[in-house]
């Protein structure tokens, strides 16, 4: 039986990190992988989607060529094209970070499915291995709701969507959160025909009622439908693709289209570890539990990424194994020290930084809310990207900021520049006296705290 200092379930986004600084100390690291290396962000998730992003955005600024003063001609969209483009810059992450573990003298890079056969003892088929530390980086997959008639239809979960070579023709999706609403606006940029069905009574139910519906009325504008508060019923095969039973309002009807999209969350792949034969602990929606520092209840096994269920993002990923490294090598760095942020992709985008308006409210302190349209900040005028706003939420008491909602153009990269200033705990006073560069969208964001006003329930 083989041993390993540090051993690596899946190859997800905090696998490359843990790498980087576990290889130079010449440890012996071993790296197990049953599926395509680069886990969901690099094969389905973050390069290919937003890859996909772009050009859809592209498509359709193209087609405003009148609004900005020119005439294009006639689009044609090449599907074959975006595809080949898609392909091209998610292979090149795959394979970079395949051809480094491959060539690195002290790692190995096991292909199989990897789980607990002990505490601290691993199988991979008949092969069994022991490490000192173990760092468990499975992800998550596709939640399948249950529909009848679901198990009947050649349904599609994104990795399927992306590698289908033909362009939907009528698409739905079930499943109104971050992932359903991409994937919505780029297929219907790039000519689908899209209808969108959510379950709860709002698109992206964690977020506020005023971002919600401001994305919505954008996704309806360019054609999709959207219907919300309808439960998928039944779903079948029939002569012209898929026929979907929704129930709403205590009424049913039906939905025809040529692909389904399931897009209605993830669950973790912890079950497929045999934790049985440890003592690590999951809870009841099947993730994995850590302390602080992603620690398990068994010494010297980690647990990194989407299956620990404290951030379902790479950007999170990326953290926990910062987290890990930083602990294994005497630092202090904790999960409870980050603030929760992320972004929505679509176009416009939402980035998020911290507590909703509702979350904020919640808490009982006095909040302050201060909100300006992006129709009224210059920079968006004159790109012509006038949808979305932005808002703002801070404690009336300690004057540091509680969260941002930035909704609108650059919205996915200005909000970066909050969570630094939460993290660093900048009074609103004293960010509302940086000179920031004209002309720009981000150079507005102190300005807004002028309006600041008292936040009520009712708002």
């Amino acid at each position: 039986m083989k041993h390993y200092d540090h051993l690596i379930l899946g190859t997800g986004q905090a696998t490359g990190t843990l790498l980087g600084k576990l290889i130079p100390t010449g440890s012996s690291i071993a790296v197990i992988e049953e599926a395509k290396v680069g886990g969901s962000c690099v094969n389905f998730g973050c390069t290919p989607t937003k890859t996909l992003v772009a050009s859809a955005k592209a498509l359709f600024q193209a087609k405003r060529g009148d609004f900005y003063g020119f005439d294009t001609g006639e689009i044609k969209v090449d599907y074959d094209k975006i595809r080949a483009r898609m392909n091209s810059v998610r292979s090149a992450s795959n394979t970079s970070l395949t051809n480094w573990m491959e060539n690195t003298p002290n790692v190995d890079l096991i292909r199989g499915r990897g789980s607990f056969a002990g505490p601290k003892t691993i199988q991979v088929g008949s092969e069994q291995m022991t490490a000192q530390n173990i760092y468990i980086n499975v992800g998550t997959r596709p939640r399948i709701p249950n529909i009848a008639g679901i198990d009947e239809v050649p349904w599609m979960d994104s990795a399927k969507l992306l590698d289908r070579t033909e362009l939907p023709k009528r698409l739905i999706i079930i499943g109104g959160g971050y992932i359903g609403a991409e994937y919505a606006q780029v297929y219907r940029r790039f000519g689908s025909e899209v209808t969108l069905i959510q379950g709860a009574d709002q698109l992206m139910p964690r977020e506020d009622k005023d971002v919600a519906d401001a994305i919505q009325a954008f996704l309806e504008e360019e054609g999709i439908e959207v219907i919300c508060d309808a439960k998928a019923q039944s779903v079948q095969n029939t002569d012209k693709g898929i026929e979907l039973t929704i129930l709403r309002d205590g009424q049913e009807s039906t939905i025809e289209g040529t692909d389904l999209l399931i897009a209605t969350g993830r669950i973790p792949n912890s079950d497929s570890l045999n934790l049985e034969a440890t003592d690590i602990i999951t809870n009841k929606r099947g993730y994995i539990e850590v302390d602080d520092y992603c620690r398990t209840a068994v010494e010297g096994v980690f647990a990194l990424g989407d299956v620990n269920g404290l951030g379902a993002f790479t950007h999170t990923s990326v953290n926990d194994a910062e987290i890990v490294l930083d602990f294994l090598f005497g630092g202090s760095r904790s999960i409870s020290q980050r603030n929760m942020v992320y972004a929505l992709f679509t176009d416009p985008p939402l980035g998020r930084v911290g507590m909703s308006e509702k979350e904020a409210l919640a808490t009982g302190r006095k909040i302050l809310k201060a909100t300006r349209p992006m129709s009224r900040i210059s920079r968006a005028k004159e790109m012509g990207e006038t949808k979305g706003f932005a808002k703002l939420l801070v404690d009336a008491e300690t004057d540091l900021i509680l969260g941002a909602s930035i909704l609108g153009v650059g919205g996915d990269e200005i909000i970066n520049m909050f969570a630094a200033i939460m993290h660093s705990e900048i009074e609103c006073r004293n960010y509302r006296r940086v000179v920031l560069v004209h002309p720009t969208v981000s150079e507005l964001m102190p300005w807004i705290l002028d309006g600041i006003k008292e936040a009520r329930a009712e708002d």
